[in-house]
């Protein structure tokens, strides 16, 4: 069946409405929404995690530093999105208060997976209950814990899978077989970096500027702190 016919019919029209084929749209809708958010990428290190995202900057009037595309849940989890951002800052705003209260209750940082999990499950129950929407965006989550540097990525079903290297987004296509041709196991977080900023400015071209990419990291040598990487370091690795 026709995906026009899926429209004429009204199986796109309720979130809990299965189409003849197994389909649910609104779903679909969402992860193509994803598909054309801003590119972000995370990269799995020995020494630690990276995470670079597009900052989309489409006006000169637009203050750079003012774009935050990358945001810290706790002092040892960082996250990043592509889609509908607001939505991610719903998500981003509940693991923030749900690993404060993990920290208060137990005296001990939230681990990773635990996070993830709180994610997805909300995100699963927006695709079954009447009234509501999937949240349109998908995100990749790094940390460190106890059971070692982590980074996952959630898309709008509630789906979570482990990386070593992943990309969302509108350069999805081109950025993947890069990561899947020059990531190495044995990367340094420096490493890391520079074969994302590398493969951010292969997909944006003539349109890449340092002051378009959000980036930091989390290595397990620096307390298990979030640092933001600084225009000048960026600037360096394009060199």
């Amino acid at each position: 069946m026709q995906p026009m016919q899926h429209q004429m019919m009204g199986y796109d029209r309720g979130i809990t409405t299965f189409s003849p084929d197994g389909r649910l749209l609104q779903v679909e809708y969402a992860k193509k929404t994803v598909q054309l958010g801003n590119t972000a990428i995370g990269v799995l290190c020995k020494d630690g995690v990276v995470l670079a995202t597009d900052k989309r900057i489409v006006d000169k009037l637009v203050i750079p530093d003012a774009v935050e595309k990358i945001w810290q849940i706790d002092n040892h989890i960082m996250v990043t999105g592509s889609g509908i951002l607001s939505d991610a800052r719903i998500l981003v705003e509940r693991a923030q208060e749900k690993a404060a209260g993990y920290s208060i209750t137990y005296d001990a940082p939230i681990d990773v997976l635990n996070i993830v999990k709180d994610i997805c499950n909300l995100a699963q129950y927006c695709t079954q209950s009447g009234g509501l929407r999937p949240f349109g965006v998908s995100l990749l989550i790094a940390g460190h814990d106890e059971t070692g540097i982590k980074l996952y990525q959630t898309d709008p079903t509630g789906i979570f899978n482990q990386w070593k290297a992943t990309v969302i987004g509108e350069g999805e296509e081109e950025i993947q077989p890069i990561l899947h041709k020059e990531y190495k196991e044995d990367m340094s977080t420096e490493q890391g970096l520079a074969l994302a900023v590398k493969s951010l400015k292969t997909f944006l071209g003539d349109t890449f500027s340092v002051d378009r990419v959000d980036a930091a990291i989390i290595t397990d040598k620096n307390g298990k702190v979030m640092e933001r990487i600084s225009n000048d370091k960026i600037a360096k690795l394009v060199k």
